[in-house]
């Protein structure tokens, strides 16, 4: 048993660590510098991994472009692999406070990391970038949907964001992270069902100690089950689901000694 904790662990912290260590690739890639590797015209893609296919890339390329228009936000491409032309992507597309360039390189355990200009944390903090990162740039997303489209979604989801004002966490409730809220909603409801286990004769629901143990309950529900689900979706249904599985949490907690208690044969 604590062996498969401590395995379950290491694997946790491994998957944290890799998370952040691979946001530190973009400006690890500053190091080096070989401006032989850009086009002589300047392009805001440059696809020297070749992820994109070329109706892809120029649809893209027509993306940006216009959105920089509109906007004023400049946002850039580099895929790489072997080699990355380093720093003269600076000077090639003249990054500045409003740029944003996304590397996607397949040589690390994710595929995406980012350049961000000072001006772009006012609207998307670091966090975002961090969530970002992490949702469509893992192994399991590319290997699903391919690398263009992990960068695809990607920029469409930054200028979703900025379009709208900014946003603090990434819009949309993945599978796998609703899965997440409602085994914590489940498990904030058991907490209360078995804190609000009568404890006295006469006694039909133990306020006082549902109370006490209302900082974790109220976490686990709320900040853990309900808040990812509000702050990323409007929608009803995994909201009520996870409201669902709470009550039932509660129920069954609550009523489980009552039950044993009912069907245990008299001496």
């Amino acid at each position: 048993m604590h062996k498969r904790l401590s395995q379950k662990f290491l694997v946790v912290l491994g998957s944290c660590l890799l998370i952040f260590s691979t946001w530190l690739i973009a400006p690890a890639a500053w190091a080096v510098n070989n401006p032989e590797l850009l086009p002589d015209i300047e392009t805001p893609v440059v696809d020297l991994a070749n992820y994109l296919p070329t109706r892809q890339e120029e649809s893209l390329v027509e993306d940006l472009a216009s959105f920089e228009a509109q906007t004023g936000w400049k946002m850039r491409v580099l895929t790489q692999y072997d080699r990355s032309p380093g720093r003269a992507v600076k000077n090639y597309w003249g990054l500045d406070d409003k740029s944003i360039l996304l590397v996607a390189d397949g040589r690390g355990g994710n595929l995406l990391a980012f350049s961000i200009g000072d001006a772009v944390y006012e609207l998307l903090p670091r966090t975002f970038w961090i969530e970002l990162q992490a949702r469509f740039g893992n192994m399991y997303f590319v290997r699903e949907h391919g690398e263009n489209n992990a960068i695809v979604d990607a920029l469409e989801t930054v200028q979703g964001c900025l379009t709208q004002g900014g946003c603090n966490v990434v819009p949309g409730l993945p599978r796998e992270q609703w899965i997440l809220t409602l085994v914590s909603s489940i498990l904030g409801g058991v907490i209360l069902g078995l804190a609000a286990i009568p404890r006295k004769e006469g006694q039909m629901f133990a306020w006082q100690w549902a109370l006490i143990m209302s900082p974790l309950w109220g976490i686990l529900f709320i900040a853990f089950g309900i808040g990812p689900v509000v702050t990323r979706t409007a929608e009803w249904l995994p909201l009520f689901r996870n409201m669902m599985g709470f009550l039932l949490g509660v129920l069954v907690a609550y009523l489980t000694p009552t039950l044993g208690r009912t069907t245990t044969p008299e001496a």
